[in-house]
């Protein structure tokens, strides 16, 4: 690849259809959406809210001529939601793309339906489950992949998140973010060696955005977007950070470039926080296969699935 890779890059995904999850107008997985939708692609818009869901596809045939989009309902924070999820996907047929984009940063203590911690349940837990549900489509598919955004905040983590997940322990907020940005990547590395062994056709990759100028930091530490509170931390986030456009070039790289498996991709500027999207690393402890394999396990003994299966 010469020079520094840019979306222009991503050629045509005609015939390919991509879940993105997360998709709210203006974030990171609305400008995935866009510009996977600007490329050809049929685009499955999967989030919580159908109204939301309704304003994203229609800036996207805004702004992209003949854009193909679904709605896909899933909260996932809620592993009945996302079975639900699930078993609606199929109606979809063969996926060439999951973009594990949704997450929430830093929220108070909140325990879900099912006893996890909310962030735990929503940034791990939730597309842990969506991804082995829907690996079976991807896998039809011939060519697969599936992207997880983490985040450099997984580098404050102190330790994988291998205990039990419903165990009362103290709760700090950001400490419990970076463990489920470590989990993303964790994740992101043990299956695509599990795909790998199992001779599926899926890759797994992993991005992060660097500081982008999104409403999720201000969603995650007041609860809402509106107001004259959230309208400052807002603008104070945007002026030190790049746009969400430029934040979702690292995830439409790993999406489209051709690399392999267990890659993950950042910007390539100061501190990795914004600039043109390159292959990054990681933490060490990202890549200790011990944690990675006790998540792993942790993880399919919680949402009650077991994947991937060889194929015959």
């Amino acid at each position: 690849m010469s020079g520094a890779w840019t979306p222009a890059d991503i050629g045509d995904l005609t015939g390919r259809t991509a879940v993105v999850t997360g998709p709210t107008l203006g974030g990171l997985g609305f400008h995935t959406a866009l510009e996977l939708a600007r490329h050809g692609a049929r685009v499955v818009l999967a989030g919580r809210t159908p109204d939301k869901l309704g304003a994203a596809a229609e800036a996207i045939a805004a702004e992209v001529r003949g854009a193909t989009t679904e709605a896909l309902v899933v909260d996932l924070s809620d592993l009945a939601s996302v079975r639900a999820a699930g078993a609606a996907a199929t109606r979809f047929g063969p996926l060439h793309l999951l973009v594990n984009n949704a997450g929430i940063m830093a929220p108070p203590l909140r325990r879900t339906t099912d006893g996890l911690e909310s962030q735990m349940a929503t940034n791990h837990f939730g597309p842990f489950l969506l991804t082995g549900l829907l690996l079976e489509q991807l896998a039809v598919s011939g060519d697969g992949r599936v992207v997880t955004l983490s985040s450099q905040m997984h580098r404050v983590a102190r330790s994988a998140p291998v205990g039990d997940p419903r165990a009362s322990r103290r709760y700090s907020r950001w400490h419990v973010y970076g463990q489920t940005k470590l989990a993303n990547l964790l994740f992101t590395f043990e299956l695509d060696r599990r795909l790998r062994a199992a001779g599926i056709p899926v890759r797994a990759l992993a991005a992060h955005p660097g500081l982008a100028g999104t409403h999720l930091a201000v969603n995650g530490q007041l609860g809402t977007t509106s107001g004259l509170r959230a309208a400052v931390l807002d603008r104070a986030v945007k002026l030190v950070s790049q746009s969400a456009e430029g934040g979702a070039a690292p995830t439409l790289m790993a999406a489209a470039a051709d690399l392999p498996g267990a890659t993950y991709v950042g910007p390539s500027g100061p501190g990795e926080a914004s600039g043109p999207p390159r292959v990054v690393g990681s933490a060490r402890l990202a890549r200790d296969e011990v944690a990675q394999r006790r998540l792993w396990e942790t993880s399919e003994e919680t949402v009650g699935l077991s994947w991937p299966q060889p194929r015959g």
